[in-house]
């Protein structure tokens, strides 16, 4: 519908251009908002106000003009001035039920698909060294609830776990386990746990110049691609890829091995990035060091900020290695755009590395390269999270507790459940509440942790929206048991509450729009909060299985039936598991 209106406002502009009222080369940006007060309409638009100065008259005057030369919409039932300027439209009450009607006919909800694109998204990206933490969670849960609602929409996505599985801290952790081979130390046993087995080697280096040097000499082997060394490499990451898959599984997040593509990957192609930047005229040495220095980027002394991609001793960085990979993302993977969902205090970093690939025609104008930034998680103190004596979080941890915590709130609730049943919702609840109350944040802001909060019955959680759909599921299952059949019958929206739930569902493809242009899952979660309320007032003030007329509950239990759907739907794109019942 606000599709269809801004078609209508365009055809308007078009004729008053037509008559010389607005300067034909004057292309107002066209602006249509859902209002917020119904008595206002269901949509308005402030356009009569951006083209007042243009067209030389008062607002007010421009706004009848823009009315006045409407096209005839059977979609439409009024259209009104307000304020100083304002143009409200209010939509036709049939055609909402018709919106609707195809809504619950369509498989996506009558979300209309846009043309496809090939999407890369940037994800999770754990340094294989050590265990998945705490600051993982964040990258992991936003990039997979956007790559989601991009699939949902059609387009061609590409996951990247873009892992550290490359690097000095390898040589380190290689002496290690070479020293365990020959001990005969099981080498599966020994990388159970990851960060003891880290600090271990950590220790070793540490204290033992001879084990030092034997790690710096399996970098060498390790880069030059010595057979042995590899070997070993690939057991460690094999080993650690596992850990993470078992995080990723329990998060009910969308990675797989196959989505694998660490920073070793692009080994091979990073001297000929350099090289290739030498060509291009951008490189300059610096104390040794290849550089290249962007004027937009600047000091507070006003000197350039420099984009180191080669050490003094050859080595290769970050930079370097992000380079190659928007050039495979450019060149192997055609992306569209490529989405990057890291910690924001990456910004600069990434905004450095942007202009280098352009600057470079290592990627195309065509190519859109996005940096998704997002803040920390944060304790009760309000730094980053961290265990009681100081240590990171691991992540898996965290889930457990938080699955723990649940089956204890759970069991208190319903404690005649079975202890299968207990464990399957106690793992919906757990998992879903770490993940809701980070995903109803807004991206870009840091966030306070806390259990007792998130697990929450009430307010915007994930227990108050999976009980929430449990309440209209059960509306259903009761209609099923009863043998009512609605599908054959019309949806009539003739009470207030049934207009407003009405009104709030048809919004459902702009919010995931929205989510899917900006990367801001927050904004499907403050939808869905706002559905569950708006069905809890429609069922207080409008009987469904009760209604006195068959027609009203059929209509009734078509609004409960696309409820859920909705619900469900929005839940799975925020990668939480729904529940039958609570």
């Amino acid at each position: 519908m606000k599709q269809h209106i801004l078609e209508l406002l365009e055809q308007s502009l078009a004729k008053l251009k037509d008559q010389s009222i607005i300067a034909a080369d004057f292309t107002p940006r066209l602006q249509l908002d859902r209002t917020k007060d119904k008595s206002h309409g269901d949509f308005a638009t402030n356009l009569a106000l951006m083209t007042a100065k243009a067209a030389g008259k008062p607002p007010r005057d421009l706004a009848q003009l823009l009315i006045d030369n409407l096209p005839a919409s059977e979609h439409i039932a009024k259209v009104e001035i307000a304020g100083p300027g304002f143009i409200n439209f209010f939509v036709d009450d049939n055609t909402l039920a018709n919106q609707l009607q195809a809504a619950l006919d369509d498989e996506h909800l009558g979300v209309p698909l846009p043309e496809s694109q090939t999407i890369v998204v940037d994800l999770s990206s754990p340094n294989l060294a050590k265990e998945m933490h705490v600051g993982h969670l964040r990258s992991s849960i936003i990039g997979d609830a956007v790559a989601r609602a991009l699939e949902f929409l059609g387009h061609k996505v590409i996951r990247q776990n873009h892992v550290g599985d490359w690097g000095t801290q390898f040589g380190m952790l290689l002496a290690y386990m070479e020293e365990m081979r020959a001990q005969n130390t099981e080498i599966s046993m020994a990388l159970s746990d990851l960060e003891s087995f880290y600090r271990a080697a950590k220790k070793r280096f540490d204290e033992s110049e001879d084990f030092a040097k034997r790690a710096r000499e399996l970098v060498v082997e390790l880069q030059s691609g010595d057979e042995d060394c590899l070997a070993l490499w690939r057991e460690f990451n094999e080993i650690s890829l596992d850990h993470c898959q078992q995080v990723y599984d329990k998060l009910n997040v969308k990675l797989t091995r196959d989505d694998v593509r660490g920073e070793s990957s692009y080994n091979p192609d990073l001297a000929q990035v350099v090289a290739d930047l030498e060509a291009s005229g951008l490189l300059t040495e610096d104390q040794g060091a290849k550089c290249v220095f962007l004027d937009e980027f600047k000091n507070q002394n006003g000197d350039p900020l420099p984009v180191i991609v080669q050490k003094q001793g050859g080595g290769f960085l970050y930079s370097t290695t992000d380079l190659a990979a928007m050039r495979y993302r450019q060149n192997q993977l055609n992306a569209d755009r490529a989405l990057y969902f890291v910690d924001q205090r990456q910004g600069l970093h990434f905004q450095q590395v942007f202009s280098v690939a352009r600057k470079a025609g290592f990627v195309k104008d065509g190519l859109s390269l996005e940096h998704m930034g997002f803040g920390t998680m944060n304790g009760e103190d309000g730094k980053p999270f961290k265990t009681r004596s100081g240590d990171t979080v691991k992540l898996i941890d965290l889930l457990n507790e938080a699955e723990q915590r649940a089956f204890e709130l759970v069991k208190s609730k319903n404690p005649d459940l079975s202890e299968d049943e207990l464990r399957e919702i106690a793992l919906a609840v757990g998992i879903g509440s770490v993940k809701y109350a980070d995903l109803s944040k807004n991206r870009s802001s840091d966030y306070i942790f806390s259990f007792e909060q998130m697990l929450s019955f009430e307010g915007n959680t994930a227990p108050y929206l999976l009980y929430a759909l449990t309440r209209v599921r059960n509306i259903l299952r009761k209609a099923t048991e009863a043998g009512i059949d609605a599908s054959q019958s019309p949806i009539a929206l003739e009470q207030e509450k049934e207009v407003e739930l009405a009104n709030k569902l048809a919004q459902f493809a702009e919010v995931i729009n929205r989510l899917a242009e900006r990367g801001t899952p927050h904004v499907l979660c403050g939808y869905l909060f706002e559905l569950a309320g708006v069905f809890s007032s429609f069922y207080e003030a409008c009987p469904v299985l009760s209604a006195e007329q068959t027609s009203a509950r059929d209509s009734r239990l078509k609004l409960a039936k696309l409820t859920e759907r909705t619900l469900k739907t929005g839940l799975e794109l925020l990668g939480i598991k729904t529940l039958e019942r609570m």
